[in-house]
């Protein structure tokens, strides 16, 4: 109870693995978390090994209720709003004052995705293969009645697998593989994870020069809301060396105020840096398509990639409606039964 017990992570990969023997599971967008209790005590643990359970105070009192007396699952903390997961929501969790968490815990309560059982009673699971402890797992779970503690959907079909990802249309965010007949491999990435390839085409309201004021670091990318306001929505800054000087030239010619006209860098944000400040407002002219992984709140999580320059589309089509966020574990198991 005292140590935390390391997960088991994934490679990523570009397509999911072919042959026998392999079991595939949706990919949850949430904060990954080993719970386990013995007894009285319960103890959840983060990937990087930090106590999760006084910020989730509902569902430590959750797995205290649990006719299963002794275990160790691994699984997802994620939290629903609406028909989507809410990983913004998640990460307003990690906060030093007890009383917003108990505030926070009655307003969005969190649920638990199971997927993997290491310890069940006096039973240490975690040198069994993988269908072993599903199959355990799928027995400990059927005899509990807590809707916050959710069962993992999972095939045995590559192709129904790869059908997830093709019409999830970007609210799944991937599929993992595991190994049927691996054991549990603490620590290390001993499973496959392929994720859905998300693109959007957004219009380019700024940039930043990189540290010399030379040339291009980054451009700031934007969509329009329902009020017709260019909101800034995140970055790429994945343009080639040799292409930096021409993109330099393009932009400095159609520098403009304001840039963005709704939501735009350096205004009070948790995104906000010491250079934040320091960008150029352009002209709406330029369209982008970016790859991104994640959605958190009304911008992308993390820098997206450059796929091409969008010749054919306005500014004015770049719409808000294109971030997708990932579903909810009921939407997702109605996307799987299709």
């Amino acid at each position: 109870m005292s140590k935390p017990i390391a997960p088991m992570e994934a490679l990523l990969a570009d397509r999911l693995p072919d042959g026998p023997g392999w079991q595939y599971e949706p990919k949850w967008d949430g904060f990954r978390c080993v719970a386990v209790r013995d007894g009285g005590s319960i103890a959840m643990w983060s990937k990087s090994g930090k106590p999760l359970d006084r910020y989730f105070p509902e569902v430590a009192a959750m797995l205290g209720r649990l006719k299963a007396k002794q275990f160790a699952l691994d699984g997802e903390l994620v939290i629903q709003l609406g028909d989507e997961q809410s990983f913004e929501t998640l990460q307003a969790r990690l906060h030093p004052a007890a009383s917003r968490i108990r505030r926070l815990a009655a307003e969005t309560p969190a649920q638990f995705i199971a997927f993997d059982l290491l310890v069940l009673g006096k039973t240490k699971l975690a040198g069994q293969p993988l269908a072993k402890r599903r199959a355990a797992l799928e027995r400990m779970l059927a005899k509990e009645k807590e809707p916050a503690l959710i069962l993992s959907p999972k095939t045995d079909d590559r192709d129904e697998a790869a059908a997830w990802l093709d019409r999830s249309g970007g609210a799944l965010d991937g599929v993992v593989a595991k190994r049927l007949d691996d054991s549990y491999r603490s620590g290390e990435r001993a499973m496959v994870k392929v994720k859905v390839r998300r693109t959007a085409d957004c219009v380019v309201g700024g940039f930043r020069y990189d540290r010399a004021g030379a040339e291009v670091a980054s451009l700031l990318l934007g969509l329009y809301d329902a009020a017709g306001l260019l909101n800034h929505v995140g970055f790429t800054s994945s343009i080639a060396a040799s292409d930096r000087a021409p993109w330099t030239r393009e932009l400095e010619a159609l520098v403009q105020a304001p840039g963005f006209t709704g939501k735009a860098p350096g205004g009070p944000s948790r995104w906000t840096t010491e250079r934040t400040a320091e960008w150029q407002p352009l002209k709406p002219k330029i369209v982008i398509e970016v790859q991104y992984d994640q959605v958190t709140g009304d911008r992308f999580r993390h820098g997206t990639k450059l796929i091409r320059r969008r010749l054919d589309k306005a500014p004015g089509q770049c719409l808000m409606d294109q971030l997708r966020h990932p579903l909810a574990p009921a939407e997702i198991k109605q996307l799987l039964d299709v």
